[in-house]
């Protein structure tokens, strides 16, 4: 009997991972139009029209730079969005207390290569367009991982057609083993096992403010230890309000591990403060991607929260 091969996203699910914690941990973002092909990473191996390799290794260097993650983004088949007419950009910083995003439509790549990433990287506007669109990005990237592919694409192609101005197939994210990954920008927030119906009610829900916890992987302006912590305040207050919780201090474990002891507050009521203590632990060892060839052990977390 031939092997199946391995789809870590159902592996990860019959592995009962947990999503808290497993976002990127990334607060800024530049993402560019781009139809595609991408190849293995996006950027490096995407398939440019003549000329415009230069200016993609240079958008490449400047984001390396600066600390700004690149994704390349698409409409995706089939969708109603009107054409962009040109190289549609969007500069999000993922702060988790003031995100804000700009955007534009250019050119060409060398346009795109004249932005002001460094800016950008320091939190900085680089002069597009101010916006207050929620955008929202669907992995797709099968060159990547075959279970963004499988999953994600079906999710892309229904939130296109009930959201078709927001959504846009995205290069690989992080946690391919989380398909379908959805990210809302401005504010970075990430959602794992998105299916075609949960993708419309988190975008839905997203513009009224609010968030869907039990998809949410987290926040990725923070770094993993402050995403399960924050988490596990809004499931212990039963809160679901996207700006409703602020991140007061971080005490990092002083082991090196990624746990530690964040203070949060209610951003309408700054007295009513907690602190949550989280411990990581290694899980199970598994392969935990398709293409993996050797095993890992993903942090597991356990939780406690106490009024300060």
């Amino acid at each position: 009997m031939p092997d199946v091969p391995l789809r870590c996203a159902a592996a990860s699910l019959e592995r009962r991972e947990p999503l808290a914690g497993t976002a990127a941990n990334s607060r800024v973002f530049l993402a560019i139009e781009h139809p595609g092909p991408w190849g293995v990473d996006a950027l490096r191996d995407a398939r440019m029209p003549p000329g415009q390799d230069e200016w993609r290794d240079r958008v490449r260097a400047a984001c390396a730079a600066a600390r700004v993650r690149p994704l390349l983004i698409r409409r995706p088949a089939g969708s109603p969005a009107e054409p962009s007419g040109g190289i549609r950009v969007y500069a999000a910083f993922a702060d988790a207390h003031a995100p804000w995003m700009e955007t534009a439509v250019l050119a060409s790549w060398e346009d795109v290569a004249a932005l002001d990433v460094a800016a950008l990287g320091a939190g900085r506007s680089p002069r597009l367009t101010p916006t207050d669109e929620l955008v929202a990005l669907v992995c797709t990237h099968g060159r990547h991982d075959v279970c963004c592919a499988e999953r994600g694409r079906p999710v892309a192609a229904s939130l296109a057609q009930s959201h078709p101005e927001q959504t846009w197939e995205v290069s690989h994210v992080g946690g391919d083993r989380y398909a379908a990954n959805l990210v809302l920008l401005p504010h970075g927030l990430y959602h794992g096992r998105v299916d075609t119906v949960s993708a419309e009610q988190v975008v839905d829900r997203a513009g009224r403010g609010l968030l869907v916890r039990p998809l949410l992987r987290g926040r990725s302006g923070w770094r993993t230890g402050v995403q399960v912590a924050e988490l596990a305040l809004r499931d212990h207050l039963d809160e679901d309000r996207v700006d409703a919780l602020r991140v007061l201090r971080w005490h990092p474990d002083p082991d090196g591990t990624p746990g530690g002891v964040a203070h949060l507050a209610l951003r309408e009521n700054p007295e009513a403060a907690y602190a949550v203590t989280v411990t990581p632990r290694r899980g199970p060892r598994a392969r935990l991607t398709c293409a993996a060839t050797d095993e890992g052990a993903p942090w597991v977390w356990s939780s406690a929260v106490a009024p300060l």
